[in-house]
Order: C-alpha cells, then structure tokens, then sequence
C-alpha cells in the first residue's frame, strides 16, 4: 500500500495565515518522563521544597520539554505530513514559565515562502507559539521549513 501525504505543499501555505492545534495538558508525568530522558534533573523541576523558594514559587515544566510539545502538537495539525522534507533551523524564546498543569495549544503562522534551486521543494518561514490556557505565550520559535512543492 502506498502512503498518501496529508499535508500541505509549498505553494498551499498562505501567507499570515495562523493554525492552531488542539490543546494537552501538561501532566507530572510528562515532566518525570522528560528529566529521565534527558537527564536534566534540575531542581526546580524536581525538588516541589527547593522550587517553593526559587522565582516561580513552584516546580515548573522544562523549557525544552515545551519545545518537544510544540513539535508533537504541530504534527497533530497534519499541515507538516509528508510533505516536510527539513526542519531546517528554530531558535526558541522563552517568554513565560511553562507550568504543570498548563493546557497549552500552539499557533502557526506562515511568514514567507519561496522557491529553492532545486525544484520541488522550497522553504517556509513559521513563527510558531506555545500558548497556555489563559492566551499567555510560553514560548515563541521562529522555524525554517524545507517542505515540497507541488510544482
């Protein structure tokens, strides 16, 4: 059986236009399984007593575990399926803690596109956010998407 892309060719994304992913919460357990996977145990992660001191007043969710969300949420879109060829490049920016606890969704915004050298293909410029339940941004990633052109 053959597979049949799902998702979106170059020429499809229009510009400033904004998806949006169903929403998960982020649960203990995803914060156990992530330091053990990663090996970050830091404390204010891991230590509910030491965390009560520091500057969030409580343990909080890792950074990158966001960041992982963000990857998975996106594939949940189905706009990146089977027609992503490289993520090429992301830089995170990290503007709020990321809670336990938190209901968190992402948005996707097409910034640009164009054609490479090579044809069928092309790369699309994301602006791509980690939103809490109360429409704070947890995290703001710019990424740079080889995808496939139809053309």
């Amino acid at each position: 059986m053959n597979y049949e892309p799902k998702g979106l060719y170059l020429e499809e994304f229009e510009i400033g236009k904004v998806y949006i992913s169903q929403a998960r919460t982020i649960t203990e357990a995803d914060v156990i399984n992530f330091a053990g996977i990663s090996g970050d145990f830091n404390v204010l992660h891991t230590n509910e007593e030491f965390a009560k001191s520091g500057p969030f007043k409580e343990r909080v969710a890792h950074g990158m575990l966001g960041a992982s969300v963000m990857t998975g949420l996106s594939n949940m879109l189905g706009i990146f399926d089977g027609t992503t060829i490289a993520f090429l490049e992301l830089t995170i920016r990290y503007k709020n803690p990321l809670r336990i606890y938190d209901t968190v969704h992402l948005e996707v915004e097409t910034l640009d596109k164009h054609d490479t050298s090579k044809p069928g293909r092309g790369i699309v410029n994301f602006m791509a956010r980690l939103v809490n339940q109360k429409g704070v941004i947890i995290i703001e990633s710019p990424w740079t998407i080889m995808m496939k052109s139809g053309k």
